[in-house]
């Protein structure tokens, strides 16, 4: 694992480089063992049926995060945060072009810590979290990182804690608050 500082150094040059793309370049050796390991995670999760591979993964959240190098990145916590949603947008975007040859099938209930077995439920559950985590962020943005970081990019609460600067029992507290209002809100919508 690299120096956290010399991640942190090169975000605070990027951010301040009129260019910032040289110096954004330079970071991704650093951190390119971690986004893998955040992209196997996620992708075991979606798995089996899955035609989205580690190195695309990786590679389209480098594209999306190398559009955002001039960004005001505090810290290699941030820069994770920030991968952790671009990897959710990225398979989001995944099970919905799976989707769009399909009609949708039958909604599944919202459970976060497991995804179904059919492909077609685990792109609707996708999809449908995705819906959902854009209402809580009208209540909640917190709540909507925590279940970017677990959910999309597969951290553990230890990690998601780290992260985003907080307990690791915040982190459960605030999860579980995070799953109920999902829940909720699936079954409002007539998911069983």
């Amino acid at each position: 694992m690299p120096d956290p500082n010399t991640v942190t150094r090169l975000l605070h040059e990027c951010r301040e480089n009129s260019n910032p793309t040289p110096v954004f370049d330079m970071l991704v050796p650093l951190v390119y063992e971690d986004l893998k390991r955040i992209a196997r995670q996620q992708l075991a999760r979606l798995r089996p049926g899955q035609t989205l591979n580690t190195t695309a993964l990786v590679n389209q959240s480098y594209a999306k995060l190398e559009g955002s190098a001039d960004l005001d990145w505090t810290d290699r916590q941030h820069f994770f945060a920030v991968a952790a949603r671009a990897m959710r947008q990225i398979i989001v975007d995944h099970a919905r072009s799976m989707m769009a040859a399909k009609n949708r099938g039958q909604k599944v209930s919202v459970d976060l810590d497991s995804l179904p077995q059919d492909a077609d439920q685990r792109a609707d559950q996708v999809l449908l979290v995705d819906e959902l985590l854009d209402r809580l962020e009208t209540i909640n943005p917190e709540l909507v990182r925590i279940v970017e970081c677990k959910f999309y990019a597969g951290f553990t609460h230890t990690e998601t804690g780290e992260l985003l600067g907080i307990s690791t029992a915040t982190v459960q507290r605030r999860w579980q608050q995070a799953c109920a209002w999902l829940q909720r809100w699936a079954m409002e919508t007539g998911s069983p």
